[in-house]
């Protein structure tokens, strides 16, 4: 799959898609969660019937997911671009922008050397991780 952005135009919340399971999605989800002072984003766990219709509705295979995906916009983006995306318009990280001149491929090949190794390097969860009360809040189980 070449995981170029495509439209969402039916969803209308902000979104990341992450493994709940993988210990780096789920520090980079609250990450996101610290960041986000608007409230923007919702975060779905691809291993919730939510996650997993999102998935399989985006080519994503949810028993060994290759990317991540972050819906912004009414557009879902894969990959590096996911989370370029999303950094985008989280207040002071707009600067991540310049990583857009690295070439398509080159990035995305960071990104699927660091996915391929995800568990090995930073560990796996039984289950997703929610954190404090007001991340356990933006997770969504089921469509909005």
């Amino acid at each position: 799959m070449d995981w170029h952005a495509v439209d969402a135009p039916d969803v209308t919340q902000d979104m990341i898609l992450f493994d709940g399971d993988c210990v780096l999605c789920s520090h980079a989800a609250h990450f996101v969660h610290r960041h986000d002072g608007a409230t923007r984003f919702k975060f779905v766990a691809i291993q919730s019937p939510f996650g997993r219709a999102l998935a399989r509705r985006f080519g994503i295979d949810a028993d060994a997911p290759q990317t991540n995906m972050a819906i912004v916009d009414r557009r879902a983006s894969f990959r590096a671009d996911a989370a370029l995306a999303v950094l985008a318009v989280l207040p002071g990280w707009r600067w991540t922008a310049v990583a857009r001149v690295l070439p398509r491929g080159l990035r995305n090949w960071i990104y699927d050397h660091v996915a391929r190794n995800r568990y090995q390097w930073f560990g796996r969860r039984a289950q997703c991780w929610a954190g404090d009360p007001r991340f356990r809040a933006r997770i969504l189980d089921q469509a909005p």
